[in-house]
């Protein structure tokens, strides 16, 4: 079945809506790209009206903004200590947007998100 971005069927009382058509191409979605802790890989999809989007598939590196001297650096990733989007992410070594990663400097919180930007950015978190 396609994943689709469009009303629930159900109401938040729990309750059914009529459906009143069938799905569109033009609600569908894609599935989530999982962007994974490794060498960097981008992808181009074309998305609606022609654009370009940048998808990452997997990455080593982040741009970690340390708030104390408020400057980036360009940091390679060691590892996913934590994920707040699902705790199996973290054996898995998925990185998306709320993710905790170990680096050279600290603990970092991923501020971006990967599978739509194609680019992890992160801040020091104490």
């Amino acid at each position: 079945m396609a994943n689709a971005q469009y009303r629930s069927k159900r109401k938040a009382t729990g309750g059914r809506y009529v459906p009143l058509r069938t799905k569109k191409l033009r609600e569908l979605a894609r599935l989530p790209t999982m962007t994974k802790l490794g060498e960097r890989f981008i992808k181009k999809i074309r998305g609606r009206g022609g654009n370009d989007k940048i998808v990452s598939v997997s990455d080593s590196l982040a741009n970690v903004f340390d708030p104390k001297t408020k400057k980036y650096s360009k940091i390679k990733i060691e590892q996913v200590i934590e994920n707040p989007a699902n705790r199996h992410f973290v054996r898995r070594n998925i990185l998306t947007k709320g993710t905790i990663i170990k680096t050279s400097k600290g603990n970092a919180k991923i501020l971006s998100r990967p599978g739509q930007e194609g680019v992890v950015n992160a801040i020091l978190v104490k």
